[in-house]
Order: C-alpha cells, then sequence, then structure tokens
C-alpha cells in the first residue's frame, strides 16, 4: 500500500502528517509513504525524506491533478494493491487510514471517501457550508451516487479503480473521479472522519468563487463526457417548446385580425428552434464521441495492464471440513462456487 501526500511549501506541517500515519494496519503487508513536492520553495523535499519517505519533486508546480496522476504511476509501478491519498497540511486525522482502506480490504468497495461532515466544521463559514453541500449534490447527480462529501481528498483506492481512472483536469481530480468510478459502476464507500484543526488556507484558489467556477467546469466537463444526452436534450427541449410560442402568438394574432408586421416573432422562433436543432447535433456528436472514448479506455486499461502487470483476482476461499473416516467415506460433491474479491 503507498499513503501519497502531495506537498506545496509544507515543511510546518508536514512532519505533522507523516508523524501520525500509522506504520502498522491489518491486512497490508507493506506501507510506502510518497510525498509529492510540487514544486515547493521551502524544505519540504528535505523533512520528508528525514522521516525516511519517498519523495517524487516537481521542478515547478504543476498542480494538485498532476501530483496526483504521479504519485498514482509511481504506486502502480511499484505493484502496490491501494493508494491513500491524503494532505500536507495535517487536515486529514491519519490515523483512521485503517478504517479508509477497511472496505477495500473487505472487498465492499474500490473506493472510499472521508466524509468530513462539513455541517460540523468550525471554520467553514454558512456560505462555504452551503456551498460544498450543493457542489456535493451536483456531483452525485452526475454520478449517480449519494455521497455527502465529494470534494474530499482523503481517499483510498484499490489499484483495480486506478486502472480505470483517468484524470484529464488540470485543477482537482476530486470532483472528476467521482463521476468517471459512478458512470463506471465502481462501488464507492463513504466512512465519516473528523477533520483536524484549521492550519492554513487553501493554495488551490484565490477565493471561494475561483473555487466555485474552476469546480463547476470539471463538473460540466465531466457531465458531458458520460451524459451528453442530459444537456443537450435539455437544451433542445428548451429552446424548442421556447421558439414554438412566437409563431403561436402570430397565428393568434391573424386570426384575431391583426394585420400588422409581426415579423420579429417569426425571427425569434426561428433562432430558438435554431438552437435547438444544433443541440441535438451536438448530442448526437457527443454520444458518438462518447463511444470512441468508451473505446479508448478500454485501450488504455489494457496498455495500463501491459504497462504495471494484470490485476490478479484474489479468490476468498472457506476453511476445509475434517477428513471423513474411511467407513463411511461420501460420494465427492461438486465444487462449489467461490466469491472472487479484485483488490
Amino acid at each position: 500500500m503507498v499513503i501519497q501526500v502531495p506537498c506545496l511549501n509544507e515543511e510546518t506541517t508536514l512532519p505533522l502528517v507523516l508523524e501520525s500515519i500509522p506504520t502498522r494496519i491489518p491486512g497490508v503487508d507493506e506501507i510506502e509513504i510518497l510525498v509529492i513536492d510540487d514544486g515547493s520553495t521551502d524544505r519540504t523535499s528535505e523533512v520528508a525524506r528525514s522521516y525516511g519517505a519517498t519523495v517524487i519533486r516537481h521542478a515547478r508546480t504543476m498542480g494538485l491533478a498532476r501530483s496526483f496522476r504521479d504519485g498514482v504511476e509511481h504506486a502502480l509501478r511499484g505493484g502496490a494493491d491501494i493508494v491513500v491519498n491524503t494532505d500536507g497540511d495535517n487536515q486529514y486525522p491519519q490515523e483512521r487510514i485503517p478504517d479508509l482502506v477497511a472496505p477495500i480490504l473487505a472487498g465492499e468497495a474500490e473506493i472510499v471517501i472521508g466524509d468530513r461532515q462539513t455541517q460540523t466544521i468550525a471554520h467553514f463559514s454558512p456560505f462555504k457550508k452551503t456551498m460544498q453541500r450543493f457542489g456535493s449534490w451536483v456531483v452525485n447527480q452526475a454520478a449517480g451516487t449519494r455521497l455527502p462529501d465529494a470534494a474530499s481528498g482523503f481517499r483510498a483506492y484499490s489499484r483495480f479503480s486506478l486502472y480505470r481512472l483517468n484524470i484529464i483536469t488540470q485543477f482537482s481530480y476530486c470532483m472528476e473521479t467521482i463521476i468517471q468510478a459512478g458512470n463506471k459502476r465502481l462501488a464507492i464507500a463513504s466512512v465519516p472522519v473528523e477533520t483536524n484543526p484549521k492550519t492554513r488556507e487553501s493554495r488551490l484558489f484565490k477565493n471561494v468563487f475561483e473555487h466555485m467556477m474552476k469546480s463547476g467546469q470539471a463538473i460540466l466537463r465531466s457531465y458531458i463526457m458520460f451524459r451528453p444526452w442530459g444537456i443537450f436534450a435539455s437544451l433542445a427541449t428548451l429552446f424548442g417548446v421556447v421558439g414554438v410560442f412566437p409563431y403561436v402568438r402570430f397565428a393568434v394574432l391573424r386570426v384575431l385580425g391583426d394585420d400588422g408586421n409581426h415579423i420579429q416573432s417569426l425571427m425569434l422562433g426561428l433562432a430558438l428552434l435554431s438552437a435547438a436543432i444544433i443541440c441535438v447535433a451536438l448530442g448526437v456528436l457527443s454520444d458518438l464521441q462518447k463511444t470512441n472514448r468508451i473505446l479508448a479506455e478500454d485501450q488504455l486499461e489494457r496498455l495500463k495492464e501491459q504497462q504495471y502487470g494484470p490485476i490478479t483476482p484474489i479468490a476468498v476461499t472457506r476453511p476445509a471440513d475434517p477428513a471423513p473416516s474411511p467407513e463411511a467415506a461420501p460420494e465427492p460433491e461438486p465444487a462449489e462456487p467461490r466469491d472472487v474479491v479484485r483488490r
């Protein structure tokens, strides 16, 4: 198992994180701590090495999503079955990592997300709490999930899920991976956790409105990728229904004897109906692109298996029954099918 910690100038808080990471977890044979230094200008890398962590360092800041991808590639190349992601600002309770990976070890989930219970976080303003709840609702609608905290970065991924996920955004992978996982039918679980006291402001964005804009772009792009008709069919219906009204108005006025020139109504209706037709065309093109993307992702999954090795299913066997006595040997029974759990 690899526990990865993306960092940017975290020399002050990183020791708190590394000291609180469990050294032993039931069901896990080996734990590697990986620090991804995203172009820090302080002693983040030196601090990480002093605690025995493996360090991947970017010469310049490349963003959280790129740091996550680099960490995942390192973990898969090393044969890790589980990858845990936490933050270098000590926001998350590292002692809960065993609870985070437990559903994966039990074969109950491929992805587990730590629910920060944002409504109870004291330093979150009412507006931020509302936006967090609304953002999670939007992501759940796009992914078909029921996760209480979609923005949480405290997560555990199975090797199988990382073979199927592909990070595209350069901002934050949190929303995108949930939408992908939900639409790819990966099992996602949630574990309630309590966050540590706040140590600093977020460096992902300058203010909450920038965060909302970038998150909205990532959600919209992912939604169009996986459910294009959900957007374009709705827009086509809206423009089509509204576009009919100017023609109805024109016809009613003619019936009532109004011989005035209402060409503006006809032009407005034509523009709206044209927009509806364009939305239908975009929906068709997006659906075709979705098919091509699915085929391309299947090829990417095969390439990952060639590069990092195939995923070997782990058979869960039952304890052997005691041997029967020689004088009463029963007829051999057909073998029962065994459950197979992917890790």
